[in-house]
């Protein structure tokens, strides 16, 4: 956000203009950021009283999200390599630990290092750690390649994006069994939107953006309140973060920038002559020139593992608060604040993320995988969108589960019956997806016992 916009926004609040929240002088959160989707149901008159809640209400949406099956299902959904290629290479599961990991710390480094911040004035790192877990539960199998296939095919019906997927999920699918979502508090959605702009405001949307539906959520998030010209829908509208959503996204960066490099030299994919090959190729500036040489260095001292956790703590260490004004300001104190990062850490972590582009992501042999799983992919959406969506197949054959089956009979629009067959893909794991496509395209697969 420019300085102009927090000028402008500046003057408004000193005014008094838009402080209908009256944030608590001395505690960052209020009621607004701890309000719920939807009110709790009222309970019956003659059960026993229930016990009150140990928990705040970011730490309820934090277990919430731990003891669903969306969250135990990471474990076998692609990060960098398919899962179960190897077992230590990272799952979605497990980088989305470490991106809770170092969520958290950097809320704890803040809140210690901050003149901002103090004991009873600071980031809640549950709330941090919530929006970590979370980030990547609406990712679908094979990784971005996954995502990549499904949104082209759900070009006709608005589009898949995996942060618009996580957003769903949370407001209306993740229990799955009942149909319905978690009911997360403000704070807490307003954390996991890395991406406010609608698949219909973008010309030729490919990522970055919300299903058009999920217009009532983002409305609710902000608290009904409009975005000013100076955010115009994409990039500058995006960059309208909660500090929370700020700290998740870097904690995110960080994460998968260094992970993927350790990942990808234990794939034997970044050799030591693979990465001297490809820096001499790279026009780098002295600052890119000292990352490549200890990243070099490390490689053969074989300390590459032992260099680049040091360097989570660098990145960690690397955050600063500074304050800011803008059209949410005088609602919730989790937009007064921007997560400032050294320019060093961000032009490092943009090397790390170029140099496993290059090495690892466009090698021949991720793509051929990449490939393998768009043809998957895209026979197996189109069985199902020929059975139940578009009426293409004669074929009355049940393909997906009772439950699934279940919805899309209550379904009248085309658009709402591809959106619940999608979901029923993106909810696979690799595993899932794969045993799914043999069962009905492999001639010599012919197992009844494996109910996966």
């Amino acid at each position: 956000m420019g300085e102009a916009f927090r000028r402008c926004h500046r003057e408004r609040l000193q005014a008094g203009s838009g402080a209908a929240a009256n944030p608590v002088e001395n505690q960052f959160y209020n009621a607004f950021d701890q309000e719920p989707l939807e009110p709790e149901p009222a309970r019956d008159p003659n059960a026993l009283p229930r016990e009150p809640d140990y928990r705040t209400p970011f730490e309820t949406n934090r277990d919430r999200i731990i003891h669903t099956s969306a969250f135990r299902r990471l474990q076998s959904k692609t990060q960098v390599f398919l899962s179960g290629e190897y077992d230590f290479y990272r799952t979605r599961l497990t980088h989305s630990i470490e991106v809770s990991q170092i969520g958290r710390s950097i809320c704890t480094a803040l809140r210690r290092r901050s003149p901002h911040l103090g004991p009873d004035f600071y980031i809640d790192s549950d709330l941090v750690e919530a929006a970590c877990l979370a980030h990547d539960i609406g990712h679908p199998p094979f990784g971005h390649a996954g995502e990549r296939t499904l949104h082209r095919l759900m070009r006709p019906w608005g589009g898949f994006e995996g942060n618009a997927q996580t957003l769903r999920m949370l407001t209306e699918t993740i229990f799955s069994g009942t149909g319905r979502g978690m009911n997360p508090c403000r704070a807490f959605l307003d954390a996991t939107l890395k991406y406010k702009t609608l698949y219909s405001e973008l010309a030729e949307p490919e990522h970055h953006f919300l299903y058009d539906p999920q217009q009532s959520f983002l409305d609710w998030a902000l608290g009904h309140q409009e975005f000013p010209p100076e955010l115009p829908p994409g990039g500058d509208r995006d960059g309208c973060k909660s500090i929370e959503c700020q700290i998740m996204d870097w904690a995110d960066d960080t994460a998968y920038s260094l992970n993927d490099i350790a990942d990808g030299y234990n794939a034997n994919f970044l050799t030591l002559e693979a990465i001297e090959r490809w820096a001499g190729t790279q026009e780098l500036d002295a600052g890119q020139a000292r990352v490549m040489e200890k990243l070099l260095r490390s490689i053969r001292g074989r300390r590459l593992e032992v260099m680049l956790r040091a360097r989570i703590g660098d990145f960690i260490n690397a955050c600063t608060l500074e304050p800011d004004v803008n059209f949410m300001t005088g609602w919730t104190r989790r937009y007064a604040w921007r997560l400032q990062v050294a320019p060093e850490a961000v032009a490092e972590a943009k090397l790390y993320k170029k140099l496993a582009l290059h090495l690892v992501f466009r090698s021949r042999q991720l793509q051929q995988l990449e490939h393998k799983s768009d043809v998957m992919l895209t026979q197996l959406m189109t069985a199902l969108m020929d059975r139940y969506v578009t009426g293409r197949s004669a074929s009355r054959f049940r393909l997906l589960r009772e439950s699934e089956e279940a919805a899309l009979e209550k379904e009248p629009a085309e658009a709402g019956r591809a959106r619940l067959v999608c979901d029923a893909v993106a909810r696979m794991t690799d595993g899932a997806a794969t045993r799914l496509h043999r069962r009905l395209f492999d001639a010599e697969f012919r197992s009844i016992t494996d109910l996966g």
